[in-house]
């Protein structure tokens, strides 16, 4: 399994979409079975590559490299480092998890099912790739079946509901009525989505091809790239032209992240879309920024990186506190968790913006944190909206005595949310804020008024939507009850809880891939000629190289031996 690990946990949602297109609507249990079962293969064979990969050795393990086109220097090349790996795993989660949340949709439930497996495994592809035309192209194919999932099994908000004439009849072919901003309707949700990704995939893919040209490596090859980044014959390099690709590659992708104030597309499309698609986009699709800023940026331009990251480090305070008091003020569950997770992604900018250990290394573990607690958040809401068709909060309440399993998971999903100590995310939260300090006291403050008001509206929504009295016209909902319903709220406790109470294992695989990271961005010296910590399982390989070789710097591109009180 080592050898291949990468191509089963990538191919095996392809695999299950190109068998699912075979199979009819008529036979669903044969259809869900099929998507479970893509959705296991790349579950278990992502916990392998978690539990099997060296963070002693650390560097890109289990690689596999299929050259596409030599005279374009583009190849199919995969690999998973400390950064990568947890963050496959929690796509790979969430994309089972998923499946037996939409367990019940009966609306061309073979369609759904393949186009929730080719956006995971997008995702999936980005975390993966060691090769920006391939990462490029992951990226983008993300959002197509992001635009079906929302435009064809989407929900309307309260608001387009109430356009509605005396019969009934609502305006949908109305083109006037797609582009009311004030609608909400889940075709513009999906064309916001689509329109705004994209034209900011445009602006990263002018800093990818500049990259490209101005190398003149003729590659796509971020280790080769990156090998020589400060010896890169580059006529501006040092002056403004690096300074342009960063910008370009960083707000391409801070968009997605989303960061403030790119990020009014997010919330949108969370409250319309179905919960496994929310669950995907929440707690994967926006790493996908973050991601890429550090595999591009990071990588490639660190000097640049070090320069202007105090860019994200002012962004992020408006993230933090903007989405707070919209999420606080906000009266549909999914609006609530939305903005949200825009807020929470500030944490995310606030740890990679410190450029150090504890902080890079908190802002990663996050990523993974945050992927489990919206996931939780997002599947009870969506199981909430199918018993009742409301998610306007002030309508609802006294839920828990109709839902006690929900109400009891809802607890620990905004408990985890908040960071309580017990969890994955107070260890990222702590970790961030701490090593954040030094360098940004002022957003470290600002972050800690964040938790407060995060505490402040997960309560007041878990209020308004279990406690207090409760509107009989609900009272035919139920409780998740089966198997099937319950299995994925228990997975991701599991994880978070889990991972909170045992985070050593997480910790030493994303501490293997932070720390050679920031030494490169806080030293910016040239690699080594050899690449010793490539390999897989833990295996030397050689890398292939398309430039002269450069003098040997070994401090950067092996990672810290010794103890991790000695590397301190």
């Amino acid at each position: 399994m080592g050898e291949y690990a990468l191509l089963y946990i990538l191919f095996a949602p392809f695999a299950g979409a190109l068998g699912l297109i075979f199979v009819s609507n008529r036979q669903p249990l044969l259809v869900r079975s099929i998507a479970a079962s893509a959705a296991f293969v790349s579950l278990i064979t992502s916990l392998y590559i978690f539990y099997a990969y060296d963070s002693i050795a650390g560097g890109f393990q289990f690689v596999q490299k299929f050259e596409w086109s030599r005279q374009l220097g583009i190849a199919l090349y995969l690999g998973v480092d400390g950064v990568g790996t947890p963050l496959v795993l929690a796509s790979s989660i969430l994309l089972f998890a998923g499946i037996f949340v939409s367990w019940h949709i009966k609306d061309r439930t073979k369609e759904f099912y393949i186009w929730l497996l080719i956006l995971a495994a997008a995702t999936i592809g980005v975390f993966m790739s060691l090769d920006l035309f391939f990462l490029y192209f992951f990226y983008e194919m993300s959002v197509i079946p992001m635009y079906l999932l929302l435009g064809m099994w989407g929900s309307h908000t309260k608001k387009y509901l109430e356009m509605t004439d005396p019969e009934g009849l609502k305006r949908r072919d109305s083109v006037g009525f797609i582009l009311n901003f004030g609608s909400n309707s889940k075709e513009y949700a999906a064309m916001k989505l689509v329109l705004f990704l994209s034209a900011f995939a445009v602006i990263a893919l002018m800093g990818i091809l500049l990259i490209y040209k101005y190398s003149g490596l003729n590659t796509f090859d971020i280790l080769v790239l990156r090998e020589q980044a400060n010896l890169m014959n580059i006529p501006a390099l040092g002056t403004t032209l690096d300074k342009i690709i960063w910008v370009l590659v960083f707000f391409g992708f801070a968009s997605i992240a989303p960061l403030w104030p790119l990020h009014s597309w997010s919330p949108v499309g969370h409250a319309a879309a179905p919960a496994a698609t929310s669950m995907l986009h929440a707690g994967v699709l926006m790493k996908l920024g973050h991601f890429s800023i550090m595999r591009v940026a990071f990588e490639i331009l660190p000097e640049t990186t070090r320069e202007l990251m105090p860019i994200a480090a002012v962004l992020c305070m408006f993230s933090i506190i903007y989405g707070g008091f919209v999420a606080f003020y906000a009266k549909d569950t999914k609006y609530v968790i939305g903005y949200s997770s825009s807020s929470h992604m500030g944490y995310v900018f606030l740890g990679m913006a410190a450029l150090n250990y504890i902080s890079l290394s908190g802002a990663v573990i996050y990523m993974f944190a945050h992927a489990m607690a919206t996931g939780m958040l997002f599947a009870m809401a969506g199981w909430v909206y199918d018993q009742t068709h409301s998610r306007d909060i002030p309508s609802l309440g006294g839920l828990v005595n109709k839902m006690p399993f929900i109400s009891a998971c809802f607890i620990v999903a905004c408990m985890a949310s908040v960071g309580m100590p017990g969890t994955v995310n107070f260890i990222a939260e702590i970790m961030i804020i701490v090593g954040s300090w030094n360098k940004y006291p002022l957003q470290v403050i600002v972050a800690m008024l964040g938790i407060v008001l995060t505490l402040a509206y997960l309560f007041k929504m878990m209020r308004g939507l279990f406690y207090g009295p409760m509107n009989q016209k609900y009272s035919h909902a139920h409780d998740a009850i089966s198997t099937v319903d319950r299995l994925p709220l228990l997975i991701m406790i599991s994880v978070s809880i889990g991972f909170g109470i045992f985070p050593m294992h997480l910790y030493d695989v994303v501490r293997s891939g932070v720390d050679p990271l920031v030494a490169r961005i806080t030293r910016v010296v040239p690699v080594a000629e050899t690449n010793e910590g490539l390999g897989v399982n833990g295996k030397s390989m050689p890398l292939e190289r398309t430039a002269a070789p450069l003098a040997a710097h070994k401090a950067i591109s092996d990672p810290p031996q010794g103890s991790r009180e000695e590397r301190e």
